[in-house]
């Protein structure tokens, strides 16, 4: 790895941070390779290891690079997955009674899927009876979820169901609980459309801690709201990781 010319004269962190980003970039450093020590660098690029741990802490803080406790630096090397949203969830559902609908699409593509479910009673604060189109304080019914795949976090999952429909159904029992055609359909409360909202911002502490971000890590966050044949049945929030996501939608475009 040699140093460009622009490097010779003044070397600064944010000059060392754009030469290893551009070797990033262009596959001199492939995801997961461990970087050169803080020694190596330093000595390659004639300065001291603080300037070198200043600039690759830029890249860290962009996302390029991780620490390891202990270990050396390396390279971020996630495998993405596609989240087609257009399918998901929509026409012939791919939900068993192995597996609900998300879990089959990973499961499709190769990967290993899992999630781990929790649910409990409570009252819909302004944002969810918003959303619910019902009135705060409202009794719903609260299944959170955590996805990983390969054993790794990937998503945090909150839904939302008026205790109107929920109560006493499916919708109250512990765990991972799947059906053909998913849970409201099988209650005889199925969703007939659906909208979503996607904004991206940068994540909570928690949700740093839960799905092990590494710093500078911006996160996805995806409303579905679920319409039944005249009000809303569910309201689900997705926390989805930027750098383990690809979201596609495929949508026609002649009248």
């Amino acid at each position: 790895m040699t140093a460009p010319r622009s490097l010779d004269t003044r070397v600064t962190a944010r000059s060392i941070a754009d030469h290893l980003r551009e070797q990033i970039r262009n596959g001199e450093l492939q995801p997961g390779a461990p970087l050169p020590t803080s020694r190596e660098l330093a000595e390659e690029y004639g300065v001291t290891t603080k300037t070198v741990t200043a600039g690759i802490d830029l890249l860290k803080v962009e996302g390029l690079v991780v620490g390891e406790r202990g270990g050396r630096r390396r390279v971020r090397a996630d495998r993405p997955i596609t989240w087609n949203l257009t399918a998901f969830e929509r026409g012939k559902r791919r939900d068993s009674r192995a597996m609900d609908d998300w879990s089959a699409a990973i499961k499709m593509a190769g990967r290993t899927p899992a999630q781990i479910v929790t649910v409990e009673s409570g009252e819909a604060s302004r944002k969810v009876a918003e959303w619910l189109e019902i009135t705060p304080g409202d009794p719903v019914v609260i299944r959170t979820r955590t996805r990983t795949v390969d054993d790794r976090p990937f998503q945090l999952s909150t839904s939302w169901f008026p205790g109107t429909i929920a109560v006493g159904t499916l919708l109250e029992q512990e765990g991972d609980v799947a059906v053909p055609g998913g849970i409201l359909r099988a209650i005889g409360h199925p969703q007939l459309h659906v909208r979503d909202e996607i904004s991206i911002r940068m994540p909570t502490p928690e949700e740093t801690e839960r799905l092990s971000l590494p710093p500078g890590t911006p996160v996805a966050e995806h409303l579905r709201i679920g319409y039944g044949q005249d009000a809303p049945v569910r309201a689900m929030l997705t926390i989805a990781p930027g750098d383990r996501h690809v979201l596609v939608y495929e949508l026609d475009v002649t009248e």
